[in-house]
């Protein structure tokens, strides 16, 4: 296993470096975020079009026989989607990969079938969206089940009536992943089921501290839908695998975000002057920034053996141990580093990082929200002091 990128690895991010340069400019994120503000949706349309079928990124993790491209011989793997959330970091783009290609996707893998591979070439081709209707604060570790953390219950009729909060890319999804309870059979027995979007899904945006991912209360009002999965017990293997891959995935979203923190911090302070002299000629700029950079590489190491060791697991099946443990250290780390090099980019631009016309405070919001989604840094140093036989932290 290496943690260096492959020649298509990096010409994968050539490509969605390019576009996201053309379509997705910091004023362009910025300007969307005021429409949101007005009501509007901050989510682009036709720059998620463009990375899902012109460049094929809604497909990294779907098999070759479902449309998408990855493979075990040599086709795309987590490494691929690794690498796409990286660039979508240091742009903040306001696209639903992470909720539609990354968590549904994982969600339908894991749970298998014939309504679970029609609907992965319907993501894999680009022709709809997905999203998991699980909270985004959910942690890997506890993950929520029907039967208490969400009111969502399949019916007689095959229709689902609840509410779950929280799930991010509800307000573009076109199909919705919800775990339900299934009364009609046991009361320990849960499925999974995918309901389209209709009238009788009513997704309600809340204030979200990302302005980039909002995220929204879904309400279903005896929405049809259809069984994806089953399973007996309380336990939703497929959301906990979602959730699982979804936050070592996330890892490289979080390193994205402070590589252009620290990038663009450091062109900054070259050109800024202050005395006569450029802002970054001064040796405490120079200590905090060579600590920072330290740091970014840490985080780099820690979400790239995340990304490799969730490439060689299988597709559908369990975390092993090692990817297990490679995600909480991922997560453990690279949370903090997002937000602490969100935090410096602020400040050592001066008064300009302080106002609404800089981009800083999008990336401090991401990294801030990226940092409490799909399991606290402390529910992943708690899940490595079992393995590593150390006392829970308090």
């Amino acid at each position: 296993m290496t943690l260096l990128y492959t020649e298509v690895e990096e010409e994968l991010r050539a490509a969605v470096r390019d576009l996201l340069t053309d379509k997705c400019s910091p004023s362009a994120v910025l300007d969307r975020a005021d429409s949101a503000a007005a009501g509007g949706t901050p989510y682009d349309a036709e720059l998620w079009k463009a990375l899902a079928r012109d460049i094929g990124v809604a497909g990294l993790l779907i098999p070759e026989e479902l449309g998408g491209s990855a493979s075990h011989k040599g086709g795309a793997s987590a490494r691929e989607a690794a690498v796409v959330l990286e660039e979508l970091g240091r742009a903040v783009a306001p696209v639903p990969f992470l909720s539609s290609a990354v968590l549904a996707t994982q969600a339908l893998l894991t749970a298998g079938g014939d309504i679970a591979g029609e609907l992965l070439g319907r993501l894999a081709a680009g022709e709809a969206t997905a999203a998991l209707a699980v909270s985004f604060a959910a942690s890997p570790y506890a993950p929520p089940t029907p039967c208490h953390e969400h009111g969502a219950i399949l019916g007689e009729g095959g229709t689902v009536t609840g509410t779950v909060t929280g799930v991010i890319g509800a307000e573009v999804a076109d199909v919705l992943l919800v775990p339900v309870r299934l009364p009609q059979e046991t009361e320990l027995c849960v499925g999974l089921c995918a309901v389209e979007a209709s009238p009788a899904v009513q997704v309600t945006p809340v204030t979200s501290l990302d302005l980039t991912r909002p995220i929204a209360t879904v309400s279903f009002a005896a929405a049809p839908a259809r069984i994806v999965a089953r399973a007996d017990g309380l336990e939703v293997p497929w959301v906990w695998e979602a959730l699982a891959r979804g936050a070592g995935l996330l890892a490289s979203e979080q390193l994205g975000v402070a590589e252009w923190c620290l990038s663009t911090t450091v062109a900054y302070v070259k050109e800024r002057r202050q005395f006569a002299r450029p802002v970054g000629s001064f040796q405490a700029v120079k200590h905090r920034l060579a600590d920072l950079w330290l740091e970014v590489v840490g985080a780099r190491a820690a979400a790239r053996n995340a990304a490799a060791r969730l490439a060689e697991a299988p597709a559908a099946g369990p975390l092993g141990d090692d990817a297990a443990m490679a995600v909480a250290v991922a997560q453990a780390h690279c949370g903090a580093v997002a937000v602490h090099a969100a935090e410096e980019c602020v400040q050592l631009h001066g008064g300009i990082g302080m106002t609404w016309e800089h981009p800083a405070h999008l990336y401090l919001k991401r990294a801030k929200a990226d940092q409490i989604a799909l399991g606290t840094p402390g529910d992943h140093r708690e899940a490595l002091a079992g393995p590593a036989d150390l006392p829970a932290p308090l």
